[in-house]
């Protein structure tokens, strides 16, 4: 077919998506419902939605990696359905979990995608040097894949991607996982590669700040779009809408549950000392400041988030709460001592250092943030403190158990939900549970009576006869939440516990996080979404060992020299960079 040269790089019309069930046609599921979508050539458009709104299915159509059940979807002119191999030749498509291989170097895999994708051996040299030096990894070229952090293998799967010049490049969440820094570095690149080359981008991503560097957003719901626009044209709208309530002698946990409450607030999320306000269309500023009991709100910028807050919300009417919120008390009385204390720590792998000098303490009903770019030492100090990884040097207590001469008692005291879903994916939830509770010494009616806690608290009723591997990402979150939760631990650790899920779920994980802490528990977590940072009670921003910032995100934003309205994504990326700037100075 020949191509039209004023087409689009993608054009969608009405298209539709259904999987159909064979044996119950009424199982149909349909993915997208008469989806319109225009990405113009030269143009970065983003894609974003909650949890199986359909994103990933769209790009697969864009690929001619599935077919449409009805509708219309061009790239450039050329019908997905007919002419796939030709388009397949002049698009590039970086799925979620990229195939890159991990026994071969940079260079390597570099070697093998220009194979798959015929690139001549005489353009090979110049091609990878422009890469290699607009990733910045130029100096790890014969690195294995397989030894690099998250962010450099990111950049290595975008370097792939990008090594036969596609016209249109489309990416399913590239930042997933990858530390604010990095995610920054990722989209000079795309920018660039727009700028430079024309080219069009396709992008999916779960980070709103990220969507709104786009050209045009796209908002979607189980398959249907919500909203379209520039993403100034999209927050227009809540110019007036957004406020910040300062705490005044409360925590911001309580000025959540306030708001939480209040009928003229649509969203909260903590900000410094205080609250980020989303209020509900016409409502009136001063009942919600006598809700809140505060003397008055202050404006603030409205964010696509709010956008996509609102949109949602009005779509799906969310829970506020995962279930009952059936509460697990704690028997332990609370002394103001630090339930984790941390002096001095070291972790030595051979001659590099991971962790280097790092103190803190944490007490009960705190939420302490381990922050850092990818290879910071976060996850050693993480593991440490889990009983999984000796120390070299330093004290660490965890439950007044000393981890050098106690690490087993101390790991009875203690919950942990991995980054990845780790329960038995073959098995069904309630055996999950049982096992857990099992495996601390939970039998009969203390089982029993457990379980039945974890399973009100976050909604799994009706759910335990199926098996864990086929839950959705959300659901699998909440289960390694109740199997952590199953022996009533004191401390709990949560590392990335909402990776992979959209903002409005993760507004549910974090109430319940909330009302752990409010029962007195410890709670250490990691995260990359540094809006969740603001969560925490305090924070600390580590990068290669080193301790760079301690203390309340108010605190920490304050050593960014920003006031605590500012976004911590802004604020972590300055400290981060002040400190690798200053190593560069000494060097």
């Amino acid at each position: 077919m020949a191509e039209n040269q004023n087409a689009p790089a993608v054009f969608a019309k009405s298209l539709k998506k259904v999987f159909a069930n064979n044996k119950n046609r009424a199982l149909d599921s349909v993915a997208l419902n008469g989806i319109d979508l225009v990405v113009p050539k030269g143009g970065l458009v983003s894609l974003v939605g909650p949890d199986g709104a359909g994103k990933t299915t769209f790009m697969r159509l864009v690929c001619g990696l599935l077919i449409p059940t009805s509708g219309e979807l061009e790239v450039f002119g050329m019908n997905t359905a007919t002419d796939a191999e030709a388009i397949q030749k002049r698009i590039a498509y970086m799925p979620q979990r990229f195939g890159l291989y991990q026994d071969l170097s940079i260079k390597e895999n570099m070697d093998l995608f220009a194979n798959l994708q015929g690139v001549p051996e005489g353009e090979r040299k110049d091609k990878y040097g422009q890469l290699l030096s607009m990733t910045d990894l130029a100096p790890f070229a014969n690195r294995l894949a397989g030894k690099l952090s998250g962010g450099m293998k990111q950049k290595l799967a975008l370097a792939c991607a990008l090594i036969h010049d596609p016209e249109l490049l489309i990416l399913d969440e590239p930042t997933a996982g990858v530390d604010p820094v990095s995610r920054e570095e990722l989209w000079k690149i795309l920018k660039a590669a727009v700028a430079q080359k024309g080219m069009s981008v396709l992008v999916s991503t779960a980070y709103l700040d990220e969507a709104a560097m786009c050209h045009d957003v796209y908002i979607i719901n189980k398959g249907v779009i919500l909203a379209q626009g520039t993403p100034e044209a999209l927050t227009e709208p809540y110019k007036n809408r957004v406020y910040f309530a300062r705490a005044d002698g409360r925590t911001p946990r309580q000025m959540l549950d306030l708001a939480s409450h209040s009928s003229m607030i649509l969203d909260s999320t903590p900000s410094g000392d205080g609250v980020r306000l989303l209020l509900k269309k016409d409502a009136d500023l001063t009942e919600a400041a006598k809700e809140l009991d505060i003397p008055e709100l202050s404006p603030q910028p409205p964010r696509l988030e709010d956008a996509f807050m609102s949109l949602l919300i009005a779509a799906d009417k969310p829970q506020k709460d995962f279930g009952e919120n059936a509460g697990i008390e704690n028997t332990k009385i609370d002394d103001g001592k630090p339930v984790i204390l941390v002096e001095n720590l070291v972790k030595k792998f051979g001659n590099f250092v991971a962790v280097d000098d790092t103190s803190f303490s944490v007490k009960r009903g705190e939420i302490f943030g381990l922050l850092g770019p990818n290879g910071a030492g976060k996850t050693t100090t993480f593991r440490i403190l889990c009983g999984l990884l000796p120390a070299t040097s330093g004290k660490v207590e965890v439950a007044g158990f000393d981890l050098r001469t106690a690490r087993a008692s101390a790991r009875r005291t203690v919950g942990y939900v991995a980054q990845f879903f780790s329960l038995y994916s073959i098995f069904s939830v309630g055996f999950n549970l049982k096992f857990y509770g099992g495996a601390y010494g939970l039998f009969g009616n203390k089982l029993k009576t457990a379980m039945d806690a974890v399973v009100r608290r976050f909604g799994l009723t009706g759910l335990i006869s199926k098996k864990a591997g086929g839950l959705n990402d959300g659901y699998k979150k909440r289960l390694s939440m109740a199997a952590a939760l199953m022996h009533n631990p004191d401390i709990l650790f949560l590392d990335e516990p909402t990776s992979s899920i959209d903002p409005l779920a993760r507004r549910l994980f974090w109430r319940s996080i909330n009302r752990l802490a409010d029962e007195g528990k410890a709670i250490i977590v990691t995260t990359h979404f540094m809006e969740e940072a603001e969560y925490c009670t305090r924070i600390a921003i580590q990068d290669r060992g080193h301790m760079l910032a301690l203390g309340s995100p108010k605190e920490v934003k304050a050593v960014a020299g920003l006031p605590e309205t500012a976004n911590m994504n802004e604020a972590f990326i300055k400290i981060v960079k002040a400190y690798g700037e200053a190593g560069s100075a000494d060097d």
